[in-house]
C-alpha cells in the first residue's frame, strides 16, 4: 500500500463519532546506528544521572547549612513561601516547552544546579570580587555597587556554568534555542527559589509587613527575573546547537552571557539610578522588558511549529509520513485532537513520545539541509526514524489498531 492511497485521520475533527483506525505504512530505515552514537547517548543519559544525583547532594548540603542557620522552623515557612514563585515559574517553562518537552531529569539536573552549586558558586565568588571593587571604587556605596556589578556579574556565570553542564550532559536533548530558553529558565527558577528563602527570612524577621511587601514584591510581581536572564544564555548555546557550533561553544556561552548580565544589571539597578519610586519602575521598565520576552518567545515557538510541519513534508514526500501525519504531528489542533484520541485508550504518553521524537526529527533533518555537523546529524536521523517507527508501533499496539505495512 503506498502512503498517497491512504487516508487516516486519527482523530475525529469535529470530536463526534468513535475515531478512525490510522493505517499507517511502515517503512525500515536504510541503515542502522553506529556504536559511536548509541555509546554517545548512553554516556549523555549516565552522564544527566550522575550530575543531578551530585548537584542534589550539594543542594541536600545548602539546605542543611540554611536549616542551621535559620533555624528548621523558619526555614520550612519562608520554603514554603518560596514555592510559589518557583510554581509560576514552572507553568511559565511549561508553557514554553509544550510543543518538544525536554526530559525530565535534564529539567530537574538544572533546577538542582540552580538551587544548589550555583547559590554556592555565587557565595565563594562575590568575596573575591568583593575585595578589589572596595580598592578600585572605595567612595562607591558597597550595597548599590554589589546589586549593579557585583550580583549580575558573578550570579549570572555561576547559572550559566549549569547552563552549560546541560548543554554538554544532555545534549541529545539541548538542540535549539527554546531548548536553551527552558534549561536556562529552569536554572534561574531553581536559583530564585533559595535567593527568595534568604529574602524571605529576612522580611520574617522583621515583621509581618515587612514580609508581605517582600513576598508580593519578589513573589508575586517579578517572579521571572531570574529566569529571563538566564534564558539569554540558554538561548545562545541554543543557537549554537542548532547551527552545528557545538565546538565554538565559548564564543555562543559568552554571547549570551552579555545579555544576561546586561538585563541584570538593568533589573537591579534601574530603580536606584532610572527610576524615582518602584511602581514607575515596575510599570515602564519591568513589565514591558517581561513582555517583550513573551513575545519573543512565542514568535521562536510559532517558527519552531513552522519548521516542523517543512521538515517532516520532506519526510512525508520520501514516503515516511502522510498528509494526516504530518498535520497530526506539526500543528497545533492536530495534535490536539491526536492527544484526545490517544488519550481515550490510555496512549497519551505514547503519543506525547512519538511526537516529541517527531519534532527532534524536524530537527535534525533542518541541521542536514544548512550542512550543520551532516554526518552526525545523519547518524541521529537515523536513530529517530527507527524510534518514530517503533513508537508508531507501540501506539498501534496500544489502541489495537490493525497494521498495515508496505515494504
Amino acid at each position: 500500500m503506498s502512503p498517497s492511497s491512504q487516508r487516516h485521520p486519527t482523530a475525529p475533527v469535529d470530536g463526534h463519532g468513535a475515531p478512525p483506525t490510522p493505517a499507517w505504512p511502515e517503512r525500515r530505515p536504510a541503515r542502522t546506528v553506529g556504536p559511536a552514537a548509541r555509546h554517545g547517548r548512553a554516556w549523555s543519559g549516565a552522564g544527566t544521572v550522575a550530575a543531578f544525583v551530585l548537584c542534589s547532594a550539594v543542594l541536600v548540603l545548602v539546605g542543611v547549612w540554611l536549616a542551621g542557620w535559620l533555624g528548621p522552623e523558619t526555614l520550612f515557612v519562608v520554603g514554603l513561601l518560596a514555592l510559589v514563585p518557583l510554581g509560576i515559574c514552572a507553568a511559565g517553562l511549561w508553557w514554553v516547552d509544550r510543543w518538544d518537552p525536554e526530559p525530565k531529569s535534564a529539567l530537574g539536573l538544572a533546577v538542582v544546579w540552580g538551587a544548589g552549586a550555583s547559590v554556592v558558586l555565587t557565595l565563594l565568588v562575590s568575596e573575591a570580587v568583593t575585595m578589589p571593587m572596595a580598592v578600585l571604587a572605595p567612595a562607591a556605596d558597597a550595597e548599590l555597587l554589589g546589586a549593579v556589578v557585583q550580583a549580575p556579574l558573578v550570579e549570572e556565570l555561576a547559572k550559566g556554568l549549569g547552563v552549560l553542564l546541560v548543554f554538554f550532559v544532555a545534549w541529545s536533548h539541548f538542540d535549539g534555542p527554546i531548548d536553551g530558553i527552558v534549561y536556562g529558565g529552569a536554572v534561574g527558577a531553581g536559583f530564585a527559589f533559595t535567593e527568595n528563602i534568604l529574602y524571605f527570612s529576612g522580611a520574617f524577621a522583621q515583621g509581618g509587613s515587612e514580609a508581605l511587601t517582600v513576598f508580593v514584591m519578589r513573589g508575586l510581581l517579578s517572579p521571572f527575573a531570574h529566569v529571563l536572564f538566564t534564558a539569554w544564555t540558554g538561548f545562545a548555546l541554543g543557537l549554537a546547537a542548532s547551527r552545528g557550533a557545538r565546538g565554538r561553544w565559548p564564543l555562543y556561552f559568552l554571547l549570551g552571557l552579555v545579555p544576561a548580565i546586561a538585563g541584570h544589571f538593568l533589573w537591579n539597578g534601574g530603580l536606584a539610578l532610572l527610576f524615582q519610586d518602584f511602581w514607575s519602575f515596575y510599570v515602564l521598565l519591568q513589565m514591558p522588558l517581561f513582555a517583550c520576552a513573551v513575545a519573543a518567545v512565542w514568535m521562536l515557538r510559532r517558527a519552531e511549529r513552522r519548521l516542523t510541519e517543512q521538515r517532516l513534508g520532506d519526510y512525508r514526500d520520501a514516503g515516511w509520513f502522510t498528509d494526516e501525519e504530518v498535520e497530526m504531528l506539526a500543528t497545533g489542533p492536530g495534535r490536539r485532537a491526536a492527544a484526545a484520541w490517544a488519550r481515550r485508550y490510555g496512549a497519551g504518553g505514547l503519543m506525547r513520545d512519538f511526537a516529541g521524537s517527531a519534532a527532534r526529527l524536524a530537527a535534525v533533518r533542518h541541521r542536514i539541509l544548512r550542512g550543520h555537523g551532516v554526518d552526525a546529524a545523519r547518524a541521529e536521523e537515523t536513530r529517530l526514524l527507527t524510534l518514530v517507527l517503533r513508537q508508531r508501533q507501540q501506539l498501534l499496539a496500544q489502541v489495537g489498531a490493525p497494521r498495515s505495512g508496505g515494504a
